[in-house]
């Protein structure tokens, strides 16, 4: 068998664009993590296991890269999952705490994200032309909203409720961010938002 013949079908598959796009985003998301918008091609493109060249062939430019790993990073998909899957609990404290977890372990990779991008001179907010809270946080609002049932005897409405404790949520992980640096576990933030902090 001619020896041209035989490489070819040693060959992998090609990769459609979409897919090529895709795997450049997943190497490229640590980076970012890493060293924010200061990452290079270069580096990018020894992580994706390609030529530097590739990068500029799936996307217009670094910055068209930074900006869809962002959108990457704010898709909150797993986080909705996670929400729908907290119907499972038996009691509304445990509803609120699954959903809690959720929603804290996507602030906590937004935040950072945000921050090192901005370090690096970034920013993130450059493309972002909605006015009012990111449509992503008024998604997972709703999600949650949706966790209160007509036997959980809420003196305002379910949205409302939502929105309070959110915004419970959202303070709690400001921590090393000039609130200090404790913080209260889901389960806690459940119980201060169903009964208060009096005892």
């Amino acid at each position: 068998m001619p020896e041209d013949i035989t490489r070819r079908r040693r060959r992998a598959p090609a990769m459609s664009p979409e897919d090529r796009r895709e795997a450049i985003v997943t190497a490229t998301v640590p980076l970012l993590f890493e060293h924010g918008a200061n990452v290079t091609t270069s580096q990018i493109a020894k992580a994706a296991g390609i030529a530097e060249g590739t990068v500029f062939r799936a996307f217009k430019d670094k910055q068209e890269l930074i900006h869809t790993c962002v959108r990457t990073v704010l898709a909150i998909d797993s986080e909705l999952e996670l929400i729908e899957q907290a119907r499972q609990a038996g009691t509304l404290a445990e509803r609120l705490s699954w959903a809690i977890s959720a929603v804290s372990s996507y602030l906590d990779r937004l935040w950072k994200l945000m921050s090192v991008l901005r370090d690096s001179g970034y920013d993130p907010q450059a493309d972002h032309k909605h006015k009012g809270p990111p449509p992503e946080m008024q998604r997972i609002a709703e999600q949650v909203a949706s966790l209160f049932g007509p036997d959980d005897d809420l003196r305002v409405d379910p949205s409302l409720a939502a929105r309070l404790l959110l915004g419970l949520v959202f303070t709690n992980r400001m921590q090393g961010k000039g609130f200090g640096d404790s913080t209260a576990d889901s389960d806690l933030l459940v119980e201060l938002f169903l009964h208060g902090v009096k005892n």
